[in-house]
């Protein structure tokens, strides 16, 4: 593990595809539906990476938590057909506010939903890789969710931070930004270190990572392990991964501009094709 080497972050400041991942914490309000600001704030930044030329795909959540308001719902249920149910009403609620704050800025965007399936079959994975190379070809941009209003636990591609690592291996990304509501990954635990430093950048595989991010660790308690993961399944297109603050302003521009912002993760191995990508999956 090293600090920041600000030729690392030339990486990013290169990076001409990106896949952004946003998690419902940051786009929800307390439970009580979609958080219209947050959603605005995140769809002006992406507007603004675009406009340098970058291309986006963002992995959003946020369906389910906008869908239980909207069916007065004022508990998340534990009855499948009822997530589901909020799911379906969640979905349209979530895109159709990224199309109106996005349409003045003249975005054109695409709901991508994908499921198990799609990632099993070789055919249907090839088939979800040039649906979104297409869209990103017309500058369109993708917004992808987990098709929850069919899937179940057993059937589950897990977490929309596993989510963005597949997407980041069908698009070839350059970069994966997971904005969550940490820093990033602290040098130790943060609950009983006073002096606890955040990681700026590290090799992705680096196996002193799992310590800090297992159960007891650093930040696991807070989810840092499924993201570790994720950034090791990114890592097999070549993709380099910076998890960061959501909640800082600006932090989407200021990362692409090599901003040491967040905690990145690294790899220096060759990217894999489509298709050992798909068998590792």
């Amino acid at each position: 593990m090293t600090s920041l080497i600000s030729s690392e972050r030339i990486r990013i400041i290169e990076a001409r595809r990106w896949v952004i991942k946003v998690g419902s914490a940051l786009l929800t309000n307390d439970g009580r539906g979609l958080d219209f600001t947050a959603v605005k704030v995140l769809a002006e930044e992406i507007v603004a990476l675009r406009l340098k030329g970058r291309e986006v795909v963002l992995v959003s959540s946020g369906s389910i938590a906008a869908g239980l308001v909207r069916l007065n719902l004022l508990e998340r249920p534990h009855e499948v057909h009822l997530l589901q149910a909020a799911a379906a009403v969640g979905q349209s609620a979530l895109v159709q506010a990224y199309e109106e704050i996005l349409a003045p800025h003249d975005v054109m965007t695409a709901q991508i939903l994908l499921s198990h399936a799609d990632v099993l079959a070789l055919d249907r994975y090839l088939n979800a890789r040039s649906t979104l190379s297409t869209l990103l070809d017309m500058q369109i941009l993708p917004i992808v969710n987990e098709n929850d209003t069919v899937v179940t636990d057993e059937i589950r591609l897990g977490d929309n931070d596993t989510l963005a690592a597949l997407v980041a291996n069908l698009v070839d990304a350059d970069v994966l930004l997971i904005l969550t509501d940490q820093d990033g990954f602290m040098d130790r635990d943060p609950r009983t270190e006073s002096n606890a430093a955040l990681i700026h950048s590290a090799e992705v595989h680096d196996p002193r990572l799992d310590d800090l991010a297992g159960p007891g660790g650093a930040l696991g308690r807070g989810g840092m392990a499924t993201k570790l993961s994720a950034a090791r399944l990114a890592a097999r297109s070549g993709t380099a991964t910076t998890i960061a603050n959501g909640r800082l302003r600006n932090v989407v521009t200021s990362i692409a501009a090599g901003d040491s912002l967040g905690t990145f993760l690294h790899t220096e191995r060759r990217p894999q094709s489509a298709r050992k990508q798909w068998l590792a999956s």
